[in-house]
């Protein structure tokens, strides 16, 4: 009999992590699933702890090929699933031990192709948002689709998340992209007729020092202006009415970018250089932005300087004051 979730879990140098992760999706209550490690090229001891794993326990098995990217271990995993629903797991994080449970059961309850539960965030060993009194909320295709760029109840991570397979019919991960959960979220969502939302935390994001996405600014960090304006093309022509959420969206990532690079790049070429890459990927959508009700004068104010005065956005201690209050 066919597991009816698969769990994909790509696996690149994670050995001090990868083992706590494996035995938190080992723990599910939910027992018919399927874990697929794909080793994406490791050089560290992560394929023997995957190997370990799948000859103790038969949920599990193992896929070792050359380094390809997050993409790539991905497209492995779900070209190789078996499951009915598809889940994602990063190996060096950790799930809660009804995740799995609750989110299937919610999405054959209300008949839903997606389901999400509240991403919990640990960072020191620490869970830093607690489970608050149960809230769930069923969303139609449209609906769906603004909270996700809305980011109140949930963002473009696919990790606190179950897929009905259908989503992803004729879609696959970018590949040699970071932030490719962006590139294709709206997508899985738009291949849905309806949503389900939990705040029970499932998932525990476990913030790292060494993690591309906490670590010091990158430039590969950039390609996600490549999603960005696949998503505007896309939205604008499929779903207008939702310019407003889109744009706004676009607009904080934005702000984000200019909070992290100049926070966390000390040499001034190279800030230059970033500041002047985000400078470009927002002038293509400056007037939309600007005009955009949901987003804030104050971010506004930053996007603006941001095109127009570089310098004075560097040298402005009121702009330092408002990065510091993001």
């Amino acid at each position: 009999m066919n597991p009816e979730i698969s769990i994909v879990v790509p696996v690149f140098n994670l050995e001090p992590y990868l083992e706590d992760c494996v035995k938190s999706i080992l723990a599910q209550t939910f027992t018919n699933y399927e874990v697929i490690l794909v080793n994406d090229g490791s050089t560290d001891k992560s394929g023997t702890i995957c190997d370990e794993f799948a000859n103790k326990h038969n949920s599990v098995k193992v896929i070792h090929q050359q380094y390809g990217g997050v993409s790539a271990a991905r497209n492995t995993g779900i070209n190789s699933a078996l499951g009915n629903y598809l889940g994602f797991v990063d190996g060096d994080d950790r799930i809660e031990a009804d995740m799995y449970m609750n989110l299937y059961n919610l999405c054959i309850e209300t008949k839903s192709d997606i389901a999400v539960s509240k991403l919990g965030r640990e960072i020191n060993g620490k869970l830093i948002n607690n489970n608050q009194e149960q809230f769930i909320k069923e969303m139609d295709h449209i609906e769906a689709l603004r909270e996700l760029f809305k980011g109140n109840l949930y963002r473009f991570s696919l990790c606190n998340k179950l897929f009905k397979r259908s989503c992803f019919e004729n879609i696959q991960f970018p590949l040699g992209r970071i932030h490719e959960d962006l590139s294709i979220t709206y997508r899985l969502f738009v291949n849905a007729d309806k949503t389900i939302y939990t705040n029970n935390i499932g998932y525990i994001y476990i913030k790292r020092e060494n993690s591309i996405l906490t670590s010091r600014f990158n430039e590969k960090r950039l390609d996600a202006f490549i999603g960005w304006d696949e998503i505007i093309t896309f939205m604008n022509k499929k779903y207008i009415q939702l310019s407003d959420e889109v744009i706004s969206s676009f607009g904080y990532w934005c702000v984000d970018y200019v909070y992290y690079i100049l926070n966390q790049v000390e040499n001034k070429e190279e800030r230059d250089q970033l500041l002047k890459s985000i400078q470009r990927g927002v002038g293509k959508y400056y007037k939309e932005i600007m005009i955009n009700h949901p987003f804030s004068l104050k971010y506004k104010y930053i996007i603006t300087l941001l095109k127009y005065n570089i310098n004075l956005l560097l040298l402005t201690h009121t702009m330092k004051r408002l990065i510091s209050k993001f």
